[in-house]
């Protein structure tokens, strides 16, 4: 007899509706979106100076920093300080993203002095064991890790299968920490699908959300992914379908994609899907709604997706998302955060004579940040989703804590958590802790040479107006004057 061919989407449907681990989604749909109250936060008069009045306690230098060392408060402070000085901040990224780091000698100085500066203050270590170590020690302090194996983009199937391995030993590495100090496996799509694929996938999806009758035959089952106030500049013209051999490609991502999910829900540790910038972002929601689908049943999220609430459509596209999730009975699992490619995409929609995606003012993003996390926030008390607010903004903390409060959500639940990457905004970390808030830090991992694109955007992030260095240094500094005081008393 002879063989039956599977396209690869009715292969890969075919093997999940096998697999042990998926149940039908049959759970009752909650109600619908209209029966949620408004998605706001009362605003309320902040100081930069005293948080007395605040159940963010950042007043009390000693108890805030005690888990840290001398040593390293100064070491933190030093680094966080230097991150500030723009000029220096320029120089370095000018070399690191130049030819000079072609030459050897010069790339070795390079390298040799971020690994002991920038590297050891924003990174969990070069390997998984010292990742695992960072994860200890924090745990010992009443934080969480978050693992990211600092990859991103693949150009190829033999890397992206390669970047799958040192995911699955990440998971593996989690396994074997203390159970709950691991809160999150952290995976970038661009690291396990080829980059020019998602960006033609995204050009797919935008085509088709602007034009009903056009078809996409290796489309499986997800949410919505964009609405009509999401950028769909980069797709000009009606792009060509997927070659076969692109089809095939895809259905590798989707592949590689399951067995992460499959070896998280095993391991009873969430996986949680970076962002990236509007280029990719549609393939990579689409990527994680359709996992979503599959893996977050009876109200326990296994796939995590990321809202950056910079974005002009950010909102709106967390409302329909969340929307067709609850009518198919799926709980929805979010990690809110600002956004890290603000520069690169203002720059392309200036160069392309288009409207930035981008909101035009910090303050329209920071209502947007709390208008998304009031609204998970509530979701997260009726039982029909998660949340991860990752902020360094001390006035959004404080006005998330409050709305958790009055919506009663109890301060250890884990579908409520906070993060904050490693490095910076401790003095938030620990004040969360402090209230009782489950709190993370993310903690990427990797030679120091592929995790250059993730010490580029904090070098760039340090100096933004969306940093919270500002308040980490000035706490810092008190709090090593106290210990200088008493250490002379």
């Amino acid at each position: 007899m002879a063989n039956r061919f599977l396209s690869p989407k009715k292969l890969l449907q075919t093997t999940l509706r096998c697999s042990s681990s998926t149940r039908p989604l049959n759970a009752p749909a909650p109600p619908s979106l209209t029966a949620v109250s408004p998605c706001t936060l009362k605003d309320k008069p902040t100081t930069t100076t005293t948080f007395s009045n605040s159940i963010i306690n950042l007043d009390d230098m000693k108890s805030l920093f005690a888990s840290l060392s001398t040593t390293k408060l100064l070491r933190s402070a030093i680094n966080l300080h230097v991150a500030a000085v723009e000029p220096v901040v320029d120089l370095g990224m000018w070399v690191m993203n130049s030819k000079l780091m072609n030459a050897g000698l010069l790339r070795g100085l390079m390298v040799g002095g971020i690994r002991h500066t920038f590297f050891e203050h924003f990174c969990a270590g070069e390997n998984q064991a010292e990742a695992c170590q960072k994860v200890k020690e924090i745990w010992n302090c009443g934080l969480r890790g978050m693992l990211v194996y600092g990859l991103e983009h693949a150009g190829d199937n033999e890397s992206c299968d390669r970047n799958l391995d040192g995911f699955l030993q990440t998971v593996e590495a989690a396994i074997s920490l203390p159970p709950s100090s691991v809160s999150f496996v952290i995976v970038k799509i661009t690291a396990i699908c080829p980059i020019g694929l998602l960006k033609r996938v995204s050009d797919l999806l935008r085509w088709e959300y602007k034009n009903e009758s056009f078809q996409l035959p290796w489309k499986l089952n997800t949410l919505p992914i964009f609405t009509d106030s999401s950028p769909f500049y980069h797709t000009p013209r009606k792009p060509d379908p997927l070659t076969p051999e692109e089809e095939q490609n895809l259905y590798l991502g989707h592949q590689r994609l399951e067995k992460l999910c499959q070896k998280c829900l095993e391991a009873n540790v969430p996986i949680m899907i970076d962002a990236e910038d509007t280029s990719v972002q549609p393939s990579i929601d689409y990527f994680t709604y359709s996992a979503a689908l599959r893996y977050n049943k009876d109200d326990n999220p296994i796939v995590y997706g990321t809202i950056q609430s910079y974005l002009k459509d950010a909102k709106e596209r967390l409302y329909s998302a969340t929307s067709a999730a609850e009518k198919m009975g799926v709980p929805m699992g979010v990690k809110l955060v600002r956004g890290a490619y603000m520069s690169s995409e203002r720059k392309l929609a200036s160069s392309l004579g288009v409207e930035s995606p981008i909101h035009n003012t910090i303050d329209q993003t920071h209502a947007c940040f709390n208008d998304c996390a009031s609204f998970m926030l509530e979701k997260t008390a009726n039982g029909s989703g998660a949340v991860v607010l990752a902020t360094h903004n001390f006035e959004s903390g404080t006005k998330a804590v409050e709305k958790a409060r009055e919506l009663g959500i109890e301060k250890e639940k884990q579908k409520l958590q906070f993060a904050q990457l490693y490095g910076m905004a401790d003095s938030l970390s620990f004040g969360l802790r402090n209230a009782g808030f489950q709190v993370s830090k993310l903690l990427p991992f990797g030679p120091v040479e592929l995790v250059m694109p993730y010490l580029l955007r904090r070098a760039e992030e340090n100096r933004g107006i969306l940093s919270a260095s500002t308040l980490d240094r000035q706490l810092l500094r008190k709090e090593l004057k106290r210990r200088m005081k008493a250490a002379i008393i």
